[in-house]
This record gives C-alpha cells, structure tokens and sequence, in this order.
C-alpha cells in the first residue's frame, strides 16, 4: 500500500519538488539550461499523475492511502513550483494566493464533510480536473520562458495560469455550493 508502483511514482512527485527548486539555486547554470531541466523535470513528474492513477487500476493496486497521497502530491507540486514562478517573477502573486489558498481552503472542507459523512458532496469534479490541467500546462510554459516552435511560452503561460486562477475560483465557488446543504444541515 505505501510501497507499491503506484504509491511509488505519487512520492516521487513529493520528491521532485526539492530537484525542481534546487535547479535554479545551483551555481554556475546558466538561466536557459536551469529553465530547460526544471521544464523537463515538472513535465515528467506531472506525467506521473497519470501514470500512478492508470497503474494502480490496471494492477488492481488502488488503496485509500493512493487516493489520498495523490491529490496531495499534485498540490504540493503546483503550490511549490508556483512559488518559485512568483519569486522569478514569471507569475503574479495574485495568482499564487489565489491557488494556494483555494487548496487550503478546499482541503479543509473535504476533511470536515468527511468527518461529518459528506464527502461524496465534494468529490472531485470535472471543473477540479480542467483547473489542474490548464495548471499543468501553464506552469512548464512559464518555467521553460523562452520561443518554443514559433509559440511565445512566457506570453501563453500568463494567459493559461490567470485562467487557472478562474477555474480555480470557479472550482472553490463550485465545490463551497454542493457542500453548503450539508454545512446548513449541521449548523442546526
């Protein structure tokens, strides 16, 4: 369970995060290799995301401690490579309040519907999954900032992350309305 496959490449993208920051602390790289291998390194842990959910139902390996490393994993992820998108000045602070701050605030919830029964009223919803992917695009285009095949990375990556900050609200505004019945309710 801890130490399956699938367990595995979730804590790998835990472990990545540490590999992605250093990348632009390390001396004498130069800032265009430090992009390139923090593009290379984001790109291929987020594929992991895919990967360790495909594997643990192929291999029959899910389990209740996956399904909650997962979702973990993916926000320590983006929350830290959006932090250091802020401190090189690639992505607005706005931004990064708005997405760190939306997954405190939706951690929270899900933790008390779940301890209240509810938690099937805040399940992961198709506009959680289309915020993370605009997220997991936008981010290695902010990292790699330079032309890639005629396509203005840095230009594109301001655009999609300000529309993962939309869909990020949008998604917080969504999840709070399927939980307010059930926080009426208990409020009795």
């Amino acid at each position: 369970m801890f130490f399956n496959l699938p367990t595995l490449l979730t804590w790998a993208r835990i472990a990545a995060i540490p590999l992605i920051v250093a990348v632009f602390y390390w001396p004498g790289l130069e800032a265009q290799r430090q992009n390139l291998i923090a593009t290379v390194l984001f790109v291929v842990f987020a594929a992991t995301d895919w990967a360790d959910g495909y594997l643990a139902r192929k291999l029959n390996q899910t389990s209740s401690f996956g399904a909650f490393l997962d979702p973990v994993a993916d926000k320590f992820l983006v929350c830290a490579c959006v932090l250091v998108l802020v401190h090189l000045g690639r992505a607005d602070v706005f931004v990064a309040l708005i997405i760190i701050g939306r997954e405190i605030a939706i951690s929270a919830l899900r933790e008390w519907m779940a301890t209240i029964g509810a938690n099937k009223s805040v399940a992961v919803h198709m506009v959680g999954k289309l915020k993370t992917s605009v997220q997991m695009i936008a981010i290695p285009f902010l990292l790699y900032q330079a032309p890639l095949f005629g396509i203005d990375t840095q230009a594109w990556g301001r655009v999609l992350i300000w529309a993962s900050a939309v869909l990020t609200i949008w998604s917080m505004v969504y999840y709070l309305k399927k939980a307010l019945p059930e926080i009426r309710a208990k409020a009795r």
